[in-house]
């Protein structure tokens, strides 16, 4: 429900402008919902075709890693065991595969109470905003206009700036991977671009771990290329090439007051705190400006 309000309160321009250029209300609506629905199908398809087609070949690169890494520091050698770590990891993600999975009935009902309830509100937008504005007092109607300002540019950052940065960041990274003979590039490439929504860290995660894994494999060249190349193409490339164009369009809100609001989201709120979070971060600095 949380989700289909912010996403119907930024669909409103764009229903708008589709009646605009001719289409009724009815139609204006289905169309503004069908490109809700199909944004959100992908965004979260590629999560459920990695873990269900790729899971097999993630948990036998995982296994692969030796059981104990040396490490010399001036001279002295430290044995680090990875067999505990590797255990850990290989658990989380087949049990993260099986939470998946398994909640796929749940989240296809989900969809559709989420598709139902964003043309509600996109259609009856109108009717709402008067109902909303209707209880704030006429000498504070101006505030509420700029914290109007500030949710939908804050909204549009979250979705659509995130969203489109995240597509380029699946582009350059599966690229990437297919370039250096990764035997999952498709899988890594989804997993950057889905950590492109962390905020600050980003796909730094994904690299910081495959950097890793080469170390452990011995091949420190490889973990280079994927700690400084990757770094420079995936973490950093697309963020230059999308951002500039579409941030004229955002709240200008600072990174590190994004993260803290998703972080404090999460933690508080859970999955709605990823965009509840930094929301409730932008309206602060609203108010305190």
């Amino acid at each position: 429900v949380f989700f289909a309000v912010t996403v119907a309160y930024l669909l409103a321009p764009v229903r708008g402008w589709l009646v605009d250029r001719g289409l009724s209300r009815w139609t204006a609506s289905l169309a503004a919902t069908t490109l809700a629905f199909v944004a959100a199908l992908a965004a979260f398809t590629p999560l459920v075709v990695v873990a269900a087609i790729r899971l097999d070949q993630v948990l036998a690169l995982v296994a692969a890693l030796p059981e104990t890494f040396p490490v010399d520091v001036a001279g002295f050698e430290y044995v680090v065991t990875l067999a505990e770590i590797r255990a850990v990891v290989i658990a989380l993600l087949r049990d993260l595969a099986a939470v998946l999975l398994g909640a796929l009935p749940v989240l296809s009902l989900k969809f559709t109470v989420f598709a139902l309830l964003v043309f509600s509100l996109v259609y009856n937008q109108a009717a709402a905003r008067r109902s909303v504005v209707g209880v704030v007092p006429p000498a504070y109607r101006d505030v509420a206009e700029a914290f109007d300002r500030r949710v939908r540019a804050t909204l549009f950052a979250i979705y659509v700036l995130q969203a489109a940065t995240a597509a380029a960041t699946f582009l350059v990274a599966l690229a990437f991977f297919v370039a250096f003979g990764y035997t999952v590039p498709v899988t890594l490439a989804v997993v950057a671009g889905v950590l492109q929504f962390v905020p600050v860290l980003g796909p730094s995660l994904l690299l910081l771990g495959i950097a890793a894994f080469h170390l452990a494999a011995g091949d420190v060249s490889a973990a280079l290329i994927a700690l400084l190349g990757g770094g420079v193409l995936i973490a950093w490339l697309p963020d230059v090439l999308v951002r500039p164009r579409l941030a004229r369009e955002t709240t200008g809100l600072p990174g590190s007051l994004y993260f803290v609001g998703f972080v404090g989201g999460i933690l508080s709120l859970g999955p709605v705190g990823v965009i509840a979070g930094p929301l409730v971060v932008a309206l602060v600095v609203e108010a305190a400006g």
